[in-house]
């Protein structure tokens, strides 16, 4: 089976390269100028989205008024562990290795690389769910190098996998690209004639080519929105289905995890998650997938055995990347309660005139450029002429389920930045 870089190298099909890195803000400003607001669909995308996220947005704090005392406690458990994170991370991983799974703290995304690639080797097919910690480390392109086939499974990852050249937003990856690309797109890549307006049937095109490779696939590869350190278990919060089949066909499964993530317990995850997708525009999701190791069967004599319907292993890999110095930092630990549900996007001017391009290589947004300063040691060239587009107004800071000062940490990262110069 050929990999998806060979087939759309032999379609001709090109992905959008990232530029990282500016000398200058002119320099910055002149690739906006000649990227961004000369994209006009791109702009017109972003309006779209941020109106449809407002009217749903407002309307869940509407007909679920508690969601707001939900948040303020979701913050106060969020504060607690982050101060409790050394603890925490021990409780986990004792919780998952008696889980019958392997528990792997990473202290960076070159250590997390090895982790992984220890596990999976080469000549494999992986296929993996929308996850920002894995595209942190960069981990789909360095699987590629040594030698496997990574396909994103999510719909709007496989686009920007395909197409480039970031993603766009916390849950909307693709959000810079319209139908009358992705109609482009399928004509090339899959030979089909198919009407820009019939959106169902690029789901059905796009679905078909990739459901046969969860089934060929020797290893899934996911993230977690949120982990209860006990009894441990992640918790996959997803509307398409493709985390389900990611993380129970393949016989592996590698679970990617930022050590922010982890809350004390069970309760406090299911908290955690109806924050985030009320927070993120939906009503509800439709799963969430919760894992607490391999499968298992104890039907024969009640003698456990791994390995039943679903995978035999189950690693996770809890990263640090930058995390941990951030707990220690007293002005930083706040960004460490980002729950990723994307609100702030939409409520920011600059995001609304410049999308996913205002920010990190991964993390989008004003947000992202703080999430970059955290996890990124080399975020001075990536984001330092971007930190001074931010207009101070704090309309992230009120969409905010935990009420990150996004503004005030940016100024910071600047004032820092100034320092060392």
């Amino acid at each position: 089976m050929k990999s998806l870089n060979i087939l759309l190298k032999e379609k001709g099909i090109t992905r959008e390269k990232l530029i990282r890195k500016w000398s200058s803000y002119q320099d910055y400003m002149k690739f906006i100028g000649n990227r961004v607001f000369s994209d006009h669909v791109l702009q017109k995308a972003v309006e779209r989205a941020s109106e449809n996220f407002m009217n749903n947005y407002l309307k869940n704090l509407r007909r679920y008024p508690y969601i707001t005392r939900l948040a303020d406690e979701v913050r106060k458990i969020k504060d607690e562990s982050i101060k409790r994170i050394d603890e925490l991370i021990r409780t986990a991983c004792e919780n998952f290795r008696e889980n019958h799974a392997e528990c792997i703290l990473a202290r960076d995304a070159e250590e997390a690389r090895k982790i992984i690639g220890k596990i999976v080797g080469s000549g494999k097919i992986i296929v993996k769910s929308k996850s920002l910690t894995t595209e942190e480390i960069m981990i789909r392109e360095y699987l590629e190098k040594i030698g496997n086939d990574v396909y994103e499974t999510d719909l709007g990852e496989f686009l920007v996998q395909a197409l480039g050249p970031k993603p766009m937003h916390f849950t909307s990856p693709a959000l810079h690209l319209t139908r009358e690309r992705i109609s482009v797109f399928i004509r090339r890549f899959f030979n089909v004639d198919i009407n820009k307006n019939n959106v169902e049937k690029m789901v059905e095109i796009i679905r078909e080519f990739l459901r046969n490779k969860y089934f060929k696939a020797d290893i899934g590869i996911s993230g977690a929105n949120v982990v209860a350190a006990d009894p441990g278990a992640l918790f996959i919060l997803t509307n398409e289905g493709n985390a389900r089949l990611a993380t129970t066909i393949p016989p592996i499964h590698i679970a990617v995890v930022g050590i922010e993530k982890i809350v004390p317990t069970f309760q406090d995850a299911f908290k955690v998650s109806e924050v985030i997708a009320k927070y993120a525009g939906y009503k509800t999701l439709s799963y969430v997938n919760i894992v607490t190791g391999p499968s298992k069967t104890g039907d024969i004599e009640k003698t456990v055995v791994y390995g039943a319907q679903g995978p035999k292993e189950l690693y996770v890999i809890l990263l640090d990347n930058g995390r941990m110095k951030a707990a220690k930092d007293p002005i930083f630990r706040e960004a460490l309660r980002c729950l990723k549900c994307g609100a702030c996007h939409f409520a920011c001017p600059i995001y609304r005139v410049l999308g996913g391009f205002w920010g990190g290589d991964v993390y989008a947004g004003g947000i992202g450029l703080v999430w970059t300063y955290i996890t990124d040691p080399k975020w001075f060239e990536k984001i330092y002429p971007q930190l001074f587009l931010c207009l101070g107004e704090k309309g992230c800071t009120e969409v905010c389920p935990m009420n990150i000062d996004t503004p005030r940490l940016l100024r910071e990262i600047r004032r820092r930045a100034d320092s060392k110069k």
